[in-house]
């Protein structure tokens, strides 16, 4: 079914990431499928914290660099990494732009795989702001939408979709989502993998 492609995008993905990290080689034949309860609780939200099984990505509405609004029937039945970043980043954000491209342009062939970035300064980056952030970075429309949105939204994706960030806001105004960690999305909205870029020696599990 989908455990062939799900384990060479791991692989390759990991390669490309941290050049060669030798023990990928030796992994299980499938990867793990992550829960709430499987993962750090700084990084989940209290609400479904100990939650064992059947996670599943929440539904979204974004707007990507053409101004579509992006939803998860875009990403219906394929694999995809998901970040999170702003347009003026200058730190982690750099390299995990440029890591996505290399991903991007390696599987620019492969229908089954898809990127997704969520801004978290929605109100600068505006969708004139991300296309030239997209035109700048590369972006090929139909594999890699750069969003923007509802800053709640993307924050309760953060912390409810994702486990991505150890903030305990809201949300709201005075809430800022910085987080270095790319996800593994399977075709079932399953997560199946988690990586940091400031500390790319492992997927963490």
């Amino acid at each position: 079914m989908m455990k062939k492609p799900i384990v060479i995008f791991f692989i390759i993905f990991s390669v490309i990431t941290i050049a060669v990290f030798y023990q990928l080689l030796k992994v299980d034949k499938t990867l793990k499928i992550y829960n709430p309860s499987d993962i750090n609780p700084r990084l989940v939200d209290e609400s479904i914290r100990f939650q064992k099984k059947n996670h599943k990505t929440l539904d979204f509405e974004l707007v990507n660099q053409n101004g579509k609004i992006i939803t998860q029937e875009d990403y219906k039945n394929k694999i995809y990494i998901a970040d999170f970043f702003f347009t003026s980043c200058q730190s982690i954000c750099i390299p995990m732009a440029y890591n996505m491209g290399e991903l991007q342009s390696f599987y620019k062939n492969d229908d089954d795989i898809l990127f997704l970035s969520h801004s978290v300064m929605p109100k600068m980056d505006s969708i004139s702001v991300l296309r030239k952030y997209a035109d700048k970075k590369g972006v090929i429309d139909r594999k890699w939408n750069v969003t923007t949105g509802d800053k709640k939204q993307i924050y309760d994706l953060a912390r409810k979709s994702y486990f991505v960030v150890t903030d305990e806001g809201s949300g709201d105004e005075n809430d800022f989502i910085h987080t270095e960690n790319f996800v593994l999305v399977d075709k079932e909205r399953r997560l199946r993998g988690f990586m940091t870029e400031q500390k790319p020696k492992k997927w963490k599990n």
